[in-house]
């Protein structure tokens, strides 16, 4: 057998960062480029997660190091069991899980105000390989939600999330707002605006 010698090796220098994925996308998009280069895929980039009993104020955090305003909720098997964004923080959600808990901001957790799997929504992969821009923007406004879930299947059918559209970044590549409006999903919710 041949025999290897060791690499050099060297201390770690201090302030070293690390290389992350990277998916190029295009600075500037139209109305009628591909939906598909306007999506942050998960086969390209790796999706930030965070755990459902983690604090409130440890993910909004994670969120702002990361640079992003969604993190996927998953369990130890890496299932996903919702989504928690950055206007969860600041909007009714905290307060009445505060209120409704007798708890502390500091003792909200996650779990306590993430959207769970049960009320999210998702788009086909295949719908959005036979989409452009513009069905994107279309389907925020018409949803009104700043983020959307794309899904592939894998040979069994089972779901596997594949990527995510986002408001935000469609605002910048098309150089215009892309400009939604939450809408209230159930009793709940339309009382809470109501009262506001």
């Amino acid at each position: 057998m041949r025999q290897y010698s060791a690499l050099p090796h060297r201390p770690l220098r201090p302030r070293t960062s690390f290389h992350s994925p990277c998916q190029a996308q295009p600075l500037r998009v139209t109305p009628e480029d591909p939906a598909e280069v306007v999506m942050t895929d998960f086969q390209k980039v790796t999706a930030f997660t965070i755990d459902p009993d983690v604090s409130v104020d440890t993910a909004a955090r994670v969120m702002r190091r990361r640079k992003v305003h969604l993190l996927l909720v998953v369990d130890v098997d890496n299932h996903v069991l919702g989504i928690i964004t950055s206007n969860d923080f600041i909007g009714e959600k905290t307060l009445q899980c505060i209120s409704a808990r007798g708890i502390s901001r500091a003792d909200a957790v996650v779990r306590d105000i993430m959207t769970p799997e049960s009320r999210l929504e998702v788009i086909s992969m295949d719908d959005v390989l036979h989409a452009h821009v513009g069905h994107v923007v279309a389907t925020l406004k018409a949803t009104g939600r700043r983020h959307a879930a794309v899904v592939d299947e894998d040979a069994s059918g089972r779901q596997i999330l594949r990527g995510l559209f986002s408001a935000s970044q469609l605002a910048n590549q098309l150089g215009e707002p892309v400009e939604t409006i939450e809408i209230a999903r159930n009793f709940a919710e339309i009382s809470v605006a109501l009262k506001a």
